[in-house]
């Protein structure tokens, strides 16, 4: 039967041993007793082991013999060994509630142990855990700031380009305004030069027709010469006596 040891070697043989040797000694067997015997130990594993050996071996002690009547010392040892049975039947009884007891402490204390080494696990799988949330706090606030930045510097994009926009609106808006009044200086120039070329084509129109008009003249004029020259050469052969020609 394995048992638990109050000192390296030591088991419930040994506890025993002690407890018989105490009580061969006829002193009360306790606890500080069986330890002093021992050597030293675990008190609750010596009464463990001593609850154990009481239960199948305390013995009550002997009786002893006044000097009286046999009748009355005969009368008064069967009641003595009456008592005694009954006093050692329910110490018996008081040391196996002793005994169950201290199992029920023992399987109690087990199992408060157990529920310790569950509550350290998950003292230990919450820190893990808390951990973990913890770097995923820093990773997630470190990415909020990232897209806080990156917002900002969008408004400032954005802003940006509005007052670019802003400014290219007005330069479009006088850029819009010196194209129409280049586009009515042009279309005045246009119709200065339609009017100058429509001047100029009727001039030349005019100087057509004049030419036109000295070419007959001139013809007329080269015809009135030829005539006047043979008019001419006529009137000086009437004038040597010769036939005009």
């Amino acid at each position: 039967m394995e048992t638990d040891t109050p000192r390296q070697g030591a088991g419930f043989d040994e506890v025993a041993a002690a407890a018989v040797s105490v009580q061969n000694d006829g002193k009360p067997v306790t606890i500080d007793a069986v330890r002093e015997v021992l050597g030293g130990g675990s008190p609750a594993a010596i009464q463990k082991h001593l609850a154990e050996w009481r239960a199948a071996n305390a013995r009550p002690a002997p009786p002893s013999q006044p000097e009286m009547p046999e009748a009355l010392l005969a009368a008064l040892g069967d009641w003595a060994k009456q008592f005694a049975e009954q006093s050692g039947s329910g110490a018996r009884d008081d040391l196996a509630q002793a005994e169950s007891d201290m199992e029920t402490l023992r399987q109690a204390g087990e199992e408060l142990e157990n529920e310790l080494a569950d509550a350290t696990v998950d003292r230990d799988r919450a820190r893990a855990e808390a951990s973990e949330r913890g770097e995923e706090i820093s990773r997630l606030e470190a990415e909020l700031r990232h897209a806080r930045q990156i917002a900002a510097d969008a408004l400032v994009g954005k802003a940006k380009d509005q007052l670019a926009i802003d400014g290219k609106d007005a330069q479009l808006a006088d850029l819009r305004t010196q194209l129409e009044r280049n586009v009515a200086a042009t279309a005045a120039q246009s119709d200065a030069r339609l009017a100058a070329e429509m001047e100029l084509v009727g001039a030349t129109t005019a100087r057509d027709n004049f030419a036109n008009e000295v070419k007959e003249v001139r013809t007329q004029l080269e015809a009135l010469r030829a005539e006047r020259t043979t008019l001419r050469a006529d009137l000086d052969a009437l004038r040597s006596g010769r036939r005009p020609s």
